[in-house]
């Protein structure tokens, strides 16, 4: 980064956040900092915010977050109140089943929805308590310069003005521009040697009507659960689904998008006989009006997220694998740690949000690498889980144990060794039921 800033031409005030990326984290981030009473600007490449993308789950510990924040209303109205997690073999024998949410205890929900509605609740939520003009689309990140007092973000292309702000925020995704002005010589994500293909199905309930499915082991799996609220009160189920099957490491993969779509004949057939008396494998993949491909990446973790002014949050830090739904869960937590070590800094004064308060900008990169110090070792940990298989284990063992099914999955995998899994996870990846029930307590009595 260069250490001079010509201040003489920027479209903005110093003593705002600059926040790039207005996805998921992105726009949570910059509703936790409004809540705050900070001034926020997000940057975001797209020209136009839509419902993009399929299915994702949101566990409790990020629903309780969403919670604190006044969203959980907005959500429980369009998300699946996600029930069970249950895994089978290829075979269609069970392997482990296991009471999720509030069915298992735990004082808030786990949520089952579309990532497009999602992305559309926070968009809405941000326009109502921010202003649209706060949102800048079509403004795509091309470099960030700073020095001891203040940020300065370009965009590519002219597509924005240069900007100034008193902290940049970076949550601009796997492929993130600050990332990579961070670590030039990083390349691509890495490949696991695994293609996915996901959709959306509308169909009749599979299991409780609540259920998230794991079918398979490592080699090929299949994935599905319910994301219509509506739907699952009309007797119906709107399924998102995934299909993954491992390639060769050596093929190259396609470059992570949204929106590539592909002809479901690339993998179809290695599902044909995967019918169940319930779950139709054949029939889901075929009547999904649209299938996407997207390869399984991640990034090592890094050795830092900070420098000075200018951190990194969700993708943009830790992009994982899509195990154990924790992606845009741990982003969301993110930016929790991040507003906790920026609050003690904020004055408590009406009309904060014209200005940051005269303590603040000196102390934001200390806040910076404290929020750094907190959440760069928990998601590197989950990184790591994720690339053992996290809770999926269970599928891979019962595949090796027993190749050819079970009459009796307790002499395969004893119970007490499948509960050690989802535990550990769980406690991995910040979810453990105390845990997630502690603070839930906490939040209500603040």
């Amino acid at each position: 980064m260069k250490s001079s800033i010509d201040i003489t031409d920027t479209a903005m005030t110093p003593f705002r956040i600059l926040i790039a990326g207005g996805g998921i984290g992105g726009l949570v981030c910059a509703l936790q900092l409004h809540r705050l009473g900070l001034a926020v600007e997000v940057f975001e490449a797209s020209k136009a915010m839509r419902a993009l993308g399929v299915g994702i789950n949101l566990l409790p510990h990020a629903v309780r977050v969403l919670r604190d924040l006044g969203l959980d209303a907005a959500m429980a109205e369009t998300a699946i109140e996600t029930g069970e997690w249950a895994f089978f073999n290829r075979h269609g024998q069970s392997v482990w089943r296991e009471a999720r949410g509030r069915a298992a205890g735990y004082a808030v929900p786990q949520y089952s929805i579309h990532r497009g509605e999602l992305q559309m609740i926070l968009y809405r939520a941000f326009c109502d308590r921010i202003g649209a003009e706060h949102l800048h689309l079509g403004a795509r990140v091309e470099a960030v310069e700073q020095n001891a007092q203040q940020v300065q973000l370009h965009f590519a292309n002219n597509s924005h003005p240069a900007v100034i702000g008193a902290a940049l925020i970076a949550a601009d995704g796997i492929h993130s521009v600050v990332r990579r002005q961070f670590y030039p010589d990083e390349g691509e994500p890495r490949f696991a040697g695994r293609m996915m293909w996901r959709g959306v199905t509308e169909t009749e309930p599979v299991l409780s009507g609540r259920s998230m499915v794991w079918v398979g082991n490592d080699a090929q799996k299949f994935i599905s659960y319910p994301i219509s609220e509506t739907l699952r009160q009309q007797g119906r189920a709107r399924l998102n689904w995934v299909a993954a099957v491992q390639v060769p490491l050596d093929q190259t993969p396609p470059r992570s998008d949204w929106n590539r779509e592909v002809d479901r004949a690339l993998f179809s057939q290695r599902y044909a006989n995967w019918r169940f008396p319930w779950l139709d494998v054949p029939d889901i993949i075929r009547r999904a009006p649209a299938v996407f491909e997207f390869p399984m990446v991640d990034r090592d973790p890094l050795p830092a997220w900070t420098r000075g002014r200018v951190t990194l949050l969700g993708d943009a830090a830790h992009p994982m694998w899509p195990i154990g739904s924790n992606g845009a869960s741990q982003a969301i937590l993110d930016t929790e740690a991040l507003a906790q070590q920026l609050a003690p800094h904020v004055a408590q004064a009406p009309g904060l949000t014209q200005a940051l308060p005269n303590a603040l900008p000196a102390a934001l990169p200390a806040a910076l690498l404290a929020y750094e110090a907190l959440r760069r070792p928990a998601t590197a940990a989950v990184v790591l889980a994720n690339r053992r298989g996290g809770p999926d284990q269970v599928l891979q063992l019962a595949e090796e144990r027993a190749p050819d099914g079970f009459d009796d999955i307790e002499q395969v995998i004893p119970l007490t060794e499948r509960e050690a899994i989802a535990a550990r996870y769980k406690q991995t990846a910040g979810f453990d039921k105390s845990l997630v029930n502690q603070q839930a307590q906490s939040q209500q009595q603040q």
